[in-house]
């Protein structure tokens, strides 16, 4: 297990920075590539990138990768999101029959995506977890939806109402994205206000309670520790070796490699020989 926490403390803000994830509560009126923007202008940084878009009336979690880390984006990204959000319907529907309709949608549904989307627009198959009713006030629906990453809300509620006589969402946030939870996230002018706090009072301790250590990775992928042996090679691109690993070697595809607490790199298992992975991103190269 690493120790999220003493790697926060042992960093220096900078090294944070270089390598680091915010979970910021997006506002409403902000793209998501907006918000990104807004993050590297404050800190000055080289690079931001955002996990998952999020529309910009759609508030919420939004993941935002701080220079580095922006290269784990994709082994972030395709994780389940969940959402709580609001409905109108276009007529009047029994509670039970309601709810017995939206029950219908769990499970593997396929889906077209909206028109104003900037992907394809092919039906693709897509997995809701959860579409449960809430509570209801007149014509307007509060529901919670657990989906699969690249599920569209807004045409889950218009596909539920070509089977209820109409309906359409009205309001949208989401909760939690993979790991990434709402009772842990900022709003940008907590993060503006503790990195103005940093470096007009020398006071860290606000940004280190946002900065997230992207070494975080390893709650959603397996670890693998090697030795500090071969260190040097394996940093500048080298396979890892039979001979590199301590303790079990990984059988998923792809894991990270961890030195004690220090992050290294995620590889991709392969069999050649004594080779047992190559390298997808190394920290340091």
């Amino acid at each position: 297990m690493i120790d999220l926490e003493k790697i926060k403390k042992e960093k220096s803000i900078q090294e944070l920075l270089e390598f680091s994830i915010i979970n910021i509560d997006k506002p409403s009126g902000m793209t998501s590539f907006e918000v990104a923007e807004f993050v590297r202008k404050i800190f000055s940084a080289r690079k931001t990138g955002h996990f998952g878009t999020l529309d910009p009336k759609v508030t919420g979690v939004l993941p935002v990768a701080i220079n580095r880390a922006c290269k784990l984006s994709d082994f972030f990204m395709h994780k389940n999101k969940t959402y709580i959000g609001k409905m109108y319907l276009h007529s009047n529907i029994d509670e039970d029959e309601l709810k017995k309709e939206m029950n219908n949608f769990v499970g593997n549904i396929m889906q077209k995506p909206p028109v104003k989307s900037r992907v394809k627009r092919v039906l693709r198959q897509r997995t809701v977890h959860r579409f449960e009713f809430l509570k209801k006030e007149k014509k307007v629906i509060e529901f919670v939806a657990e989906v699969e990453a690249g599920t569209y809300i807004r045409k889950l509620c218009s596909d539920l109402g070509e089977n209820i006589g109409g309906a359409h969402m009205i309001e949208l946030r989401r909760i939690k994205a993979g790991i990434f939870k709402e009772g842990y996230s900022y709003c940008l002018e907590e993060i503006e206000r503790a990195f103005k706090e940093y470096k007009e009072k020398k006071d860290e301790s606000g940004l280190r309670k946002i900065l997230i250590p992207a070494e975080i990775i390893s709650e959603i992928m397996p670890v693998v520790q090697i030795k500090e042996d071969n260190i040097k090679q394996i940093l500048t691109g080298k396979p890892i070796m039979k001979k590199d690993v301590i303790g079990k070697i990984s059988k998923e595809e792809i894991f990270v490699v961890f030195l004690g607490e220090r992050f290294i790199e995620v590889a991709r298992r392969v069999e050649e020989g004594d080779i047992i992975a190559r390298p997808e991103f190394v920290l340091d190269k």
